[in-house]
């Protein structure tokens, strides 16, 4: 009979044509990439990993805790990932980051990233985390990645807020890094009892939390957490350019806990596809918002639809309207390394963006809008958004 680790590995690999033995279950998908990293700094020295700022700032943590650095290139406007002809050059670059923004998966931008990393001898690292269970695939049907990063985290595809997931390339033709990959990864520890409890405390926590006034809630949270009682999805140290913890296995709980959700992916990416044919209706003679053509059209199950609003000001009354109709819109990536960095020396951050003039259009008047909605719903966003893009 089989464990719940050993039936989530089998489900990710079911829906990505892959075999289970290439997945491994870690506590965040954060933990994953340094475990990773790690390895590939040791076999192959101190390097660069191209990435991007349009981005969470615990996507670039793992590079900078692994003693790598992290080089940033602009992004292209419709997938708002890394684009390939604008790569910086540099000749320590050990890996490139295909981060499928807004679980937008654009195969061929992946193809040109993967022949960006064979040329420099680079492993290209997939984000999967806006898209679990999904993954770039090439002309013959196998995935481009070396490495996949998947999350199950808070704010992503599940309503779930642990765990996460790698993919290792079995094809991977470097084959003493494969195996130190493999051995890095299989060989991490569960959490200790201690934060095993805060995992399973974190639901309830998050609903207190919510409900208190926000000065009394910020407090009470910054409390628990100095005490190990609370695990935030993104701790201050997370946002210096370290990791919360030494990489960590996902516990039997924790896989328990995505199992389900997991199974019933398939119906809420329906309802994303659905809300994506009802942006674009809705969109279709607004043209003062400003959207990815590409993701609209694509048929994909996107976690956010991004919109850019002329002003952040405005961004920022969108989002509120769309609170004001009960519902959730992010301002993701705005600011960039969202939600912000305390320290911007220690991720190489020039906030001048010299060289990312896409990467700054996009920030600016960002709003990422909810897509697991229905037409009615989704007609209350674009309202929203056009009485805030009226509002001068």
């Amino acid at each position: 009979m089989q464990n719940a680790q050993q039936e989530l590995r089998s489900a990710l690999a079911q829906r990505t044509g892959t075999s289970a033995d290439d997945w491994f279950l870690v506590y965040r998908a954060r933990h994953g990439m340094l475990a990773c990293l790690r390895v590939l700094h040791e076999l192959r020295g101190a390097g660069s990993v191209i990435t991007q700022l349009l981005t969470c700032c615990t996507a670039v943590d793992p590079i900078i805790a692994a003693g790598l650095r992290p080089l940033y290139g602009d992004v292209c406007a419709g997938s708002y990932a890394l684009d390939s002809e604008a790569l910086p050059v540099a000749d320590d670059v050990l890996g490139i980051v295909d981060q499928h923004t807004f679980g937008y998966i654009d195969e061929a931008s992946s193809t040109r990233l993967r022949a960006a990393a064979d040329a420099r001898g680079a492993l290209l690292l997939e984000d999967c985390a806006h898209c679990v269970g999904r993954m770039a695939m090439g002309s013959g049907g196998a995935p481009t990645a070396d490495l996949s990063f998947h999350s199950f985290g808070v704010e992503k595809m599940l309503p779930t807020y642990f765990g996460g997931a790698v993919w290792v390339n079995p094809a991977m033709r470097d084959r003493t890094l494969h195996d130190a990959l493999v051995a890095a990864l299989a060989g991490l520890p569960e959490p200790d009892a201690r934060l095993a409890r805060a995992m399973r405390r974190y639901r309830t926590q998050i609903r207190v939390l919510n409900h208190l006034p926000h000065a009394l809630s910020g407090a009470l949270r910054r409390w628990m957490e100095a005490r190990g009682l609370f695990e935030a999805a993104i701790s201050p140290e997370e946002m210096a350019g370290k990791v919360a913890h030494e990489p960590l296995a996902m516990n039997e709980w924790a896989c328990e806990q995505v199992l389900g959700p997991l199974r019933a992916l398939g119906e809420t990416d329906a309802l994303r596809v659905r809300a994506l044919d009802a942006y674009a209706r809705e969109l279709a003679d607004k043209p003062g918002l400003r959207t990815s053509e590409q993701m609209l059209r694509s048929g994909q199950p996107l976690l956010r639809l991004p919109v850019t609003m002329p002003t952040d000001a405005q961004a920022d009354e969108a989002i509120a309207g769309i609170a004001g109709v009960g519902l959730y819109a992010v301002p993701w990536y705005r600011p960039l390394l969202y939600p912000g960095v305390s320290d911007a020396a220690a991720y190489g951050f020039d906030q001048t963006l010299a060289g990312l003039p896409v990467t700054a259009r996009l920030v600016t008047g960002a709003v990422a809008l909810p897509c697991d909605l229905n037409d009615d719903q989704v007609h209350g966003v674009v309202e929203a958004l056009c009485r805030a893009a009226e509002a001068r």
